[in-house]
């Protein structure tokens, strides 16, 4: 029985092990990014041919051009369209809107000639990690997605220091896009972050004050058990269930809107609270009933009983239970699906009511996504988000040790 006991656990930190492993493998590059040095003339007469600086001018400027012509720069002997395309291939498409903040941050630029370091191509970005092959374009070799031409621009780039791998500060700065090398978690974080703070203000004070009336107050009667048999139920009922609930009322009959960290947030509150419910109940029912007694029979009424002696007492319990029970709100993805949070949003949301999504539903878009790029940051995203799993259980698990009465 002992060996048996001692296989099981062994076998389980074997699986847990190999899942760390293989999501490591595939997340570890995402922290270096390929880019490449372009001479920028930043020409007047192509960004503000008016010299007024007004910022709705350098928005609509032809950033392009200015990618082109360095590139006609430093590779001059490159003729023919199509050769020129496949030079511009190197260089993200988002290089243009990288020069464009630039110029929108210091206008002063305007007429000078700057090095600017823009990302590479995600299919750069993989051959320079060595995740993709190089060789021939027409080659039907599925790896093999940087032409021979390509591949030997890349050297020549290298061999002028122009091409080098940065620390990817993008990851985790930007937010979505649809090109790999610019894709960021912040969006997604501060939407779960956002959906959660309105998840823990709904779900605790309801919670504890359900609690404290269940089991401090409340009659035994064939109400109160038939609410604590419900009580359990929810607390099984499939998260699904919760985001059509969301859906069909919050969406459907109120109207908030759709795709929003409140709405997300409420819905999570709704499948969080009978975890928070049953905790704060066995916390209070772990408090010795000699506590009670003694606050009663030094004059102390029912209600100061519970908010200064056993509340206190029970609250290291309470504040256990509801840190697991945001621990498993945080990892949902199918309540989030149902009430629209599987929506692309480029934009940081700067509120509750904006457009977001949710850690666990960028890693589900990334992971879908055809390009190879994705899935490195879809493992990066899961790392991130065992990250904030493991602090906030690791907290659970601290705070029960320094504030936990053992009677």
């Amino acid at each position: 029985f002992k060996l048996y006991g001692i296989t099981a656990v062994a076998l389980s930190l074997f699986c847990l092990f190999a899942l760390f492993a293989s999501v490591f493998s595939k997340a570890y590059t995402i922290f270096g990014q390929t880019e490449i040095a372009l001479e920028i003339d930043f020409s007047e007469s192509i960004i503000d041919p008016t010299g007024k600086r007004d910022p709705s001018t350098l928005i609509r400027a032809n950033y392009g051009a200015l990618v082109k012509a360095s590139l006609a720069t430093l590779f001059p002997e490159v003729g023919g369209r199509r050769d020129k395309r496949a030079l511009r291939k190197l260089v993200s498409s988002g290089a243009v809107y990288e020069i464009q903040a630039l110029v929108l941050q210091d206008p002063s630029v305007i007429g000078q000639h700057r090095r600017v370091w823009v990302a590479a191509a995600d299919d750069v970005d993989m051959y320079i990690k060595g995740l993709i092959d190089g060789g021939d374009q027409d080659s039907d070799r599925m790896r093999s997605r940087i032409s021979r031409k390509q591949a030997a621009w890349l050297g020549m780039l290298t061999e002028r220091g122009l091409l080098e791998r940065h620390f990817n500060w993008r990851f985790f700065t930007s937010g979505d896009s649809r090109e790999p090398e610019q894709a960021g978690i912040l969006g997604a974080t501060v939407g779960s972050l956002l959906t959660l703070s309105i998840c823990l203000v709904l779900a605790f004070p309801l919670g504890v004050m359900s609690a404290i009336y269940l089991q401090e107050f409340a009659p035994k009667n064939r109400w109160t058990d038939l609410i604590e048999v419900n009580i359990n139920n929810l607390a099984a009922v499939p998260s699904i269930v919760f985001g059509l609930l969301g859906l069909a009322v919050l969406l459907g009959f109120i109207g908030l809107p759709r795709s929003a960290p409140l709405v997300g947030g409420i819905v999570l509150a709704l499948m969080t609270l009978p975890t928070v419910i049953i905790a704060g109940r066995a916390a209070l029912q772990a408090v010795p009933p000699s506590i009670r007694e003694a606050a009663l029979g030094v004059g102390a009424s029912p209600q100061q009983v519970v908010w200064h002696h056993v509340l206190p007492l029970a609250m290291p319990g309470i504040l256990t239970g509801t840190i697991i029970g945001m621990a498993r709100a945080l990892g949902e993805t199918a309540p989030l699906l149902m009430i629209g949070m599987v929506a692309f949003i480029v934009d940081i949301p700067g509120g509750p009511t904006d457009p977001a999504t949710a850690l666990p539903i960028q890693i589900f878009l990334w992971a879908d996504a055809p390009e190879r790029a994705f899935a490195e940051r879809a493992a990066a995203a899961i790392i991130v988000l065992l990250a904030f799993l493991i602090t906030m259980n690791l907290g659970a698990v601290l705070l029960r040790r320094r504030f936990e009465q053992r009677w």
